[in-house]
């Protein structure tokens, strides 16, 4: 059997740089304390590895709730991947704790123009989950932002064509679908303006997934559940060859999958290190090979 890697797949340069900011304060650090706030990348084994160096994890509910009394001046809190709200950035620097921001950059590009769009008087459109952290983050930071959760949705929105409008998406969303809504809008909203903050990553990603799929018989994306852009990986892998699993460890890898099989591919989300990639490879070469 030949095992097959997607073109790009794993880190993205986002995810890189965070866990690597986590790791040089981690080294670097002179007695402070450090902190996570929430998990720097949606990734288990990745997070836990941090914890190893001694970074604790504070959610955003704890500080929150008690207005974060458990962060001390002076102390290190590094800002996930994703971002967090404008109130916990808020609380955070009237904590005076030292505050390392490891957003991504379109992350931190759709924060800027929802503020600057709103400020010359456009109502927001924002196209993603609203329970996702991202987006949760992005919208905190302008008022009365209209979140629709898909294309569909958009479509039925009620849109007043006497307003100015200005339309943002998730970093993740499938630029396929990003692609069908910036023609619809230019089609039907002259009043809606088109923000792209897409991740040229998660593109690269989602393209070589579609070509990874038609290639071989079996799909293995490697990748947190909780994580939005592996989740997406799976499903475009999935409807173009149904033989596609979604996995975070070896364990989780069923022989029934491969048996009678002459490829096999693997591909893996934006917060998969290389550690975990190579275990599956190594996993299913002990096994089958």
């Amino acid at each position: 059997m030949e095992i097959i890697r997607a073109d790009k797949m794993g880190f993205c340069f986002g995810v890189k740089e965070a866990v690597e900011l986590a790791h040089e304060l981690a080294r670097d650090n002179s007695g402070k304390r450090i902190y996570m706030l929430g998990m720097l990348v949606h990734n288990e084994q990745v997070i836990e590895v941090l914890k190893k160096l001694k970074i604790k994890i504070i959610t955003e509910k704890e500080v929150l709730e008690t207005d974060g009394e458990t962060l001390k001046k002076n102390d290190i809190v590094v800002i996930r991947a994703h971002g967090t709200t404008k109130q916990l950035y808020d609380i955070l620097e009237k904590k005076e704790v030292t505050i390392y921001d490891a957003a991504c950059i379109f992350v931190k590009k759709a924060r800027k123009l929802l503020v600057e769009k709103q400020r010359e008087g456009k109502d927001i459109i924002f196209i993603g989950d609203k329970d996702h952290p991202e987006v949760k983050g992005i919208i905190s930071f302008g008022k009365d932002v209209q979140v629709f959760l898909n294309f569909d949705e958009l479509k039925k929105a009620n849109i007043d064509s006497s307003k100015r409008y200005f339309l943002l998406a998730q970093t993740t969303l499938n630029k396929n679908i990003f692609e069908d809504i910036e023609k619809y809008v230019s089609l039907n909203y002259p009043n809606i303006e088109i923000g792209n903050t897409i991740c040229g990553a998660t593109y690269e990603r989602q393209k070589a997934v579609e070509k990874l799929a038609l290639e071989v018989d079996v799909v293995l994306v490697v990748g947190g559940k909780n994580s939005s852009n592996t989740k997406k990986l799976f499903n475009i892998a999935r409807e173009i060859n149904p033989r596609s699993y979604l996995i975070q460890t070896k364990n989780e890898i069923e022989l029934s999958w491969l048996k009678g099989i002459k490829k096999v591919g693997i591909t893996a989300g934006a917060s998969t290190p290389e550690e975990s990639i190579i275990e599956i490879e190594n996993s299913i070469r002990e096994e089958v090979l």
